[in-house]
């Protein structure tokens, strides 16, 4: 948020907003009038959508959802009402413009997927890269928030499958593979991490309509295996207490992380576990903090992260849990020297 008076800093009268669309974001500026703030806004798109003109767009039988003409300023969800109608345009645009990309193969792959909910497209193309069609398609028809007991999340955690296509004007009998990529909404990685997953092959001649059962289902089953890994890692943090006593501090939810207090002798300290959504074919990372050496910034001395224990996978909880506490009973006389001395790595 800025002022249009480069000689004077108030008010503040616009401001630039990132739209969220088609997996990346479109910068747009919203401009008040400083001397009638009860007008309207004006909304500068992007240098890339100068013919883009949403109040121009709708047809000529139907009127448009006009937010501008009955603008009241003391509405607070004016101007909110007024972004998701341009959004809403600016789907439609896009769309309009990919419809008319001179490409066969552009033109079959949209003719098999438009049936599908939810799916954005976008057409980029510059001075410095060639043109290109990309989409967003939304996956798995599933609420993954409701498969996660006490689940946090306040938005629903979707799954997309990024398709970028390089435009070209001659269909081949076997065209390339699009470039393709898994992305999720950030808060999901506590659960299920599409970095992990390995994209089914795209065969020769096959195009998306054929490709998207096959990942849907694959990646259905990986998200269901995620959240049957949370109980795995909760039974885990269980056979911890044994050895340990009763966590300070766990993740009720997912079960990614617990703190336990131990002592070696008179030497008490904290034992951080991490815990991968992979486990237990990937095994916990742990960190030691001291409760009784700090640093010169007057912070908890802490220890390298350690995996270098003994682990297997196919071991039961309690087996995972009392060769930890073995093995962190020599650790934790390393790390009071380490503390004692000031060299801690």
């Amino acid at each position: 948020m800025w002022s249009g008076d480069k000689y004077n800093s108030a008010p503040l009268d616009r401001f630039t907003l990132l739209i969220p669309y088609c997996l990346d974001f479109i910068k747009w500026d919203v401009i008040y009038n400083a001397e009638c703030p009860s007008a309207a806004p004006d909304v500068i798109f992007g240098p890339e959508d100068e013919d883009f003109h949403p109040f121009h767009m709708h047809p000529p039988s139907a009127e448009p959802n006009n937010c501008l003409s009955d603008w009241n300023y003391k509405d607070p969800t004016r101007l909110l009402t007024l972004l998701q109608f341009l959004r809403d345009q600016y789907v439609l645009y896009q769309m309009k413009r990919v419809g008319e990309v001179d490409d066969d193969r552009l033109k079959f792959e949209i003719s098999t997927i438009l049936s599908r909910e939810g799916i954005e497209m976008h057409k980029s193309s510059g001075a410095e890269k060639s043109e290109e069609v990309k989409f967003a398609v939304p996956l798995l028809d599933m609420n993954i928030n409701k498969m996660v007991s006490c689940c946090p999340w306040r938005y629903s955690q979707k799954i997309y499958l990024q398709v970028v296509y390089p435009v070209g004007r001659k269909y081949t009998s076997a065209p390339s593979a699009p470039r393709l990529k898994l992305m999720s909404s950030p808060e999901l990685k506590a659960l299920f991490s599409i970095d992990d997953v390995k994209l089914p092959p795209w065969l020769d001649g096959m195009c998306l309509a054929e490709y998207l059962p096959n990942l849907e289902e694959y990646l259905g089953k990986q998200v269901f295996e995620a959240v049957s890994l949370i109980e795995v890692r909760r039974h885990f943090i269980e056979a911890l207490a044994s050895p340990f006593g009763r966590p300070v501090e766990a993740d009720p939810v997912f079960c990614r992380k617990a703190t336990f207090l131990s002592a070696s002798g008179v030497f008490t300290f904290l034992v951080h576990f991490l815990i991968p959504t992979q486990f237990p074919k990937q095994q916990p990372t742990i960190m030691l903090q001291s409760s009784q050496h700090f640093n010169s910034q007057m912070a908890p001395i802490k220890s390298r992260l350690i995996s270098d224990y003994p682990w297997s996978p196919r071991w039961e909880p309690l087996q995972m849990a009392e060769r930890i506490c073995e093995f962190l009973a020599d650790e934790a006389l390393n790390f009071k020297r380490q503390c004692s001395e000031g060299q801690v790595q």
